[in-house]
C-alpha cells in the first residue's frame, strides 16, 4: 500500500494530456464518450488508477470466516507476525497478478497485443492474436495472459503464476493453480470499471471476485521508479510483532474505543482508514473492508502489519485528532473524520 503510494508521487508535474476531450475551461471532460479504434473496440489506452486500495491491503477483505483454507489462514498470520520480512516488495520483487487492484498504469492498445506498465518497470502482455494459454507454462511472476472481446468487455484470462507473490499486503498466499479472469469496461472517457476474479481451490473455498472503479489520470505522467536504487530495507527486516511487546501489554479496550472511528489521509485525500475494535484488539481497514490486528505497543502506540509504527495524537481537552503512520518514506498523517467506527 505504502510503496504504491510512493511510486504514485513520482510524476510528471504541469504535462498537459494531448488529444483528450477538454472542457471550455480547458479541464479535461472525463465524462465525455469513450473512444474508439479503427475497428471500432473501446480504446482502453491511457494513464489510469484504481479507486480503491482497500484490496490491496486485504484481498479477503468481503469473504467469510471459513473461505480461506486453513493452511493459507496459517501462512497469512505467520507473515504477519514476521512483519512483513518476507515480502517481495521489500527484496524488490515483483509484485504479481494483485498489483493493478493498487497501481497507477499504462494501458497501451493494439490489435493483438495489449500491454500494461506499470509504475517501478514491470509490464504485462496481452495477447489478443486468437492464441489459447500455454498448456504448461513455465510459472513466472506476471504470468501469462490472452484476451478476447465480448461486446465492449475486454476479457483477460492468465495462468502459469508462481507461488511466490502475495495476494495482499498483509501477505495472503496462492498457489500455481491460480487463474485470474480480469473484465475491463470502459464507461466514458475517464471511467472505467474492472472486474477481477482469483479463482485458486487449493486457496479459497470459492472464486474471489472484487469489482472496483478506474479513473483515468490526465495531465501527469509516471517517472522512474527503481525499487532496488540505495535499498537498504531488507538487512533492518529482522524482527518478529511479539519482539516488540515489553512483558505482557494488556490495554482496557475502554481506551482503544477511544481511537475507534474513521481516518483520512491529510495529503491526496482518497485514502481512507476505519479502526475498530475486537476484543482487546485494535483493527485496521480501508474502507471499512478486511480489518487486520495491529501490534500494541502502549496505550499511544502501535504496529501496523508490515511493521510501520502508529502513535496517535491528542488535543488538549484528550480527543484524539489524528494518527501518523510511520514510513521509511516519510510519515503519512490520518485525520479523523468521524469518532465512532461505522
Amino acid at each position: 500500500m505504502l510503496s504504491a503510494g510512493a511510486t504514485l508521487s513520482a510524476q510528471w508535474l504541469k504535462i498537459r494530456t494531448p488529444g483528450i476531450p477538454r472542457q471550455p475551461d480547458g479541464k479535461p471532460a472525463l465524462t465525455a464518450p469513450a473512444p474508439r479504434t479503427s475497428d471500432h473496440k473501446p480504446d482502453l489506452s491511457g494513464l489510469w488508477g484504481t479507486e480503491d486500495n482497500t484490496y490491496g491491503l486485504n484481498v479477503t477483505a468481503d469473504l467469510k470466516p471459513g473461505e480461506v483454507l486453513p493452511w493459507a489462514d496459517e501462512v497469512y498470520r505467520k507473515r504477519l507476525e514476521a512483519l512483513d520480512k518476507d515480502t517481495p516488495a521489500t527484496r524488490c520483487l515483483p509484485g504479481g497478478p494483485t498489483t493493478i487492484l493498487g497501481a497507477q498504469y499504462r494501458i497501451i492498445q493494439s490489435p493483438n497485443v495489449t500491454a500494461i506498465l506499470y509504475g517501478d518497470g514491470a509490464y504485462r502482455q496481452i495477447f489478443t492474436d486468437g492464441r489459447d494459454l500455454p498448456k504448461d507454462p513455465n510459472p513466472t511472476w506476471w504470468g501469462y495472459s490472452v484476451g478476447q472481446w465480448e461486446g465492449d468487455t475486454l476479457v483477460v484470462h492468465s495462468a502459469g503464476f508462481n507461488d511466490r507473490s502475495w495476494l495482499d499486503y498483509v501477505g495472503h498466499p496462492h498457489t500455481e493453480d491460480l487463474r485470474v479472469t480480469e473484465r475491463f469496461t470502459r464507461i466514458d472517457f475517464g471511467h472505467m470499471q474492472l472486474e477481477f476474479t482469483l479463482d485458486d481451490p487449493k486457496t479459497f473455498t470459492k472464486p474471489v471476485t472484487i469489482t472496483l472503479g478506474v479513473n483515468y489520470v490526465p495531465d501527469t505522467e509516471m517517472l522512474e521508479y527503481v525499487c532496488n536504487e540505495n535499498e537498504k530495507d531488507s538487512v533492518h527486516l529482522v524482527g518478529k510483532a511479539s519482539d516488540e511487546l515489553k512483558g505482557d501489554i494488556k490495554v482496557a479496550t475502554q481506551v482503544l474505543l477511544r481511537y475507534a472511528g474513521n481516518y483520512q489521509m491529510e495529503e491526496g485525500g482518497k485514502m481512507k482508514a476505519t479502526l475498530s475494535v475486537s476484543g482487546d484488539q485494535l483493527m485496521f481497514s480501508l474502507g471499512g473492508k478486511g480489518a487486520v490486528p495491529m501490534t500494541t505497543l502502549s496505550e499511544t502506540s502501535f504496529f501496523f502489519p508490515g511493521g510501520f509504527p502508529v502513535d496517535f495524537v491528542q488535543d488538549g481537552k484528550g480527543t484524539i485528532t489524528h494518527f501518523l503512520l510511520h514510513a521509511p518514506c516519510g510519515d503519512f498523517k490520518f485525520v479523523r473524520t468521524e469518532t465512532a467506527a461505522k
